[in-house]
């Protein structure tokens, strides 16, 4: 009779980060952490649970769908955060509603939401970023942008463009048109897909003139430099939309000034998959990979959602894409180096312990043996476990 050996195994989605990716990651982090810092943002650190209305809150349906949900022992619905723009709207909207404006936030933390899993898509995340409350100023929406391109720089990445979009310029188009508010939410969602097949037969379907099905198809299409800004213009009527492109020019002529408009360009086919956006929106890719490296864009009714009247803008950068990316370019992150390992023969153990305790005081990385050892098993320990160098203590 055999007996089946048990495998202990981890829930899809997920992954175990070993000793060099996890080491990798948290260089990123900190990195990152330092960067945010240095323009003036405050960490935030919220739970990783939630009440499912909280996180309900300006979030489409198809998110909430998403959720890792399950009950407390009083019955209501708790769920694992899906993003953190929420938890921290929620924050500023409680916690810190008395503080002066505006609040400059950051964070580093795994996020969770149902997804199929596949390289730099897992169902548990790492995401670092900014959340910008208070400012409606297009000068706030700049100042994000331009720290998103200075995180990928931070993080190693050379590689990389940043496409902005105004979700207003397609509602207003669709208003203009008169789209039903159903087929407009179906537009929405073949965009996030860019499914413009699907997005056509919507449009076929809808009623609109062939003027107006032209005008929303050619939607997907418009990406380029500011020559593209002006075919836009031309393109519309509408002020909504008229404004929007307004607001991106605003956008894009201080990023002039912060010496990052290399780095972007414009695609008014991007919407976001959060219902919660209002207007500029913003997706960072690089090559080698099918999908944004970081997300993000202004979500002006977010909070007012929690009480408190308050403009916010923000974006979030996937750590684990960041490290895929740069494995799939070709360039090395080295992980921190290990620097000293300390043998020692019998009887000379305090010796050994004081010489450790000695270099770690010095800011070195020491790995002190815990048995004796002769000198050539320590030599061959170092190498084993990576260390640079080798101290061996004799009698």
């Amino acid at each position: 009779m055999t007996t089946e050996v048990f495998v202990p195994k981890i829930p899809y989605g997920t992954r175990d980060l070993l000793q060099g990716d996890a080491n990798r990651k948290r260089n990123i982090e900190a990195a990152l952490g330092k960067l945010f810092a240095s323009w003036g943002y405050d960490e935030v650190v919220t739970p990783t649970i939630e009440y499912l209305e909280t996180l309900s809150v300006g979030n489409a349906t198809d998110l909430q769908h998403n959720m890792f949900k399950f009950f407390d022992k009083s019955n209501r619905i708790l769920a694992l955060r899906p993003d953190m723009t929420t938890p921290i709207a929620r924050v500023a909207a409680t916690r810190l509603r008395e503080r002066a404006l505006p609040l400059k936030l950051f964070y580093l933390t795994n996020v969770f939401r149902y997804e199929e899993a596949q390289a730099g898509r897992q169902c548990e995340f790492y995401q670092a970023g900014i959340e910008l409350l208070g400012v409606s100023d297009p000068t706030a929406d700049a100042e994000v942008i331009a720290i998103a391109v200075e995180a990928m720089l931070e993080a190693g990445l050379t590689s990389f463009q940043v496409s902005l979009g105004q979700v207003e310029f397609i509602h207003g188009i669709m208003n203009e048109c008169g789209l039903p508010l159903t087929q407009q939410q179906a537009v929405k969602q073949s965009l996030v897909k860019r499914d413009l097949v699907g997005m056509g037969e919507i449009l076929q379907n809808s009623g609109l003139c062939p003027t107006a099905q032209k005008i929303l198809t050619q939607v997907p299409v418009l990406h380029g430099r500011q020559d593209m800004l002006k075919q836009a213009y031309d393109m519309v009527t509408n002020q909504t939309s008229r404004n929007a492109l307004d607001n991106l020019s605003e956008i894009y002529n201080i990023l002039v000034s912060y010496g990052v408009d290399k780095y972007v360009n414009f695609d008014l086919g991007i919407i976001r998959d959060f219902e919660y956006y209002t207007g500029m929106v913003f997706e960072g890719y690089t090559p080698g990979l099918g999908f944004p490296l970081c997300g993000g864009g202004r979500y002006d009714k977010m909070v007012s959602s929690f009480g408190v009247d308050c403009p916010a803008t923000g974006f979030a950068l996937g750590i684990e894409r960041i490290l895929l990316a740069m494995e799939r370019q070709g360039i090395a992150i080295s992980p921190d180096s290990k620097d000293i390992y300390i043998g020692w023969n019998k009887g000379m153990f305090d010796a050994a312990i004081v010489e450790a305790s000695q270099q770690r005081r010095a800011g070195k990385t020491v790995e002190l043996a815990f048995k004796p050892q002769s000198q050539l098993e320590a030599a061959t320990s170092q190498v084993a476990k990576g260390y640079n160098k080798l101290t061996y203590i004799g009698g």
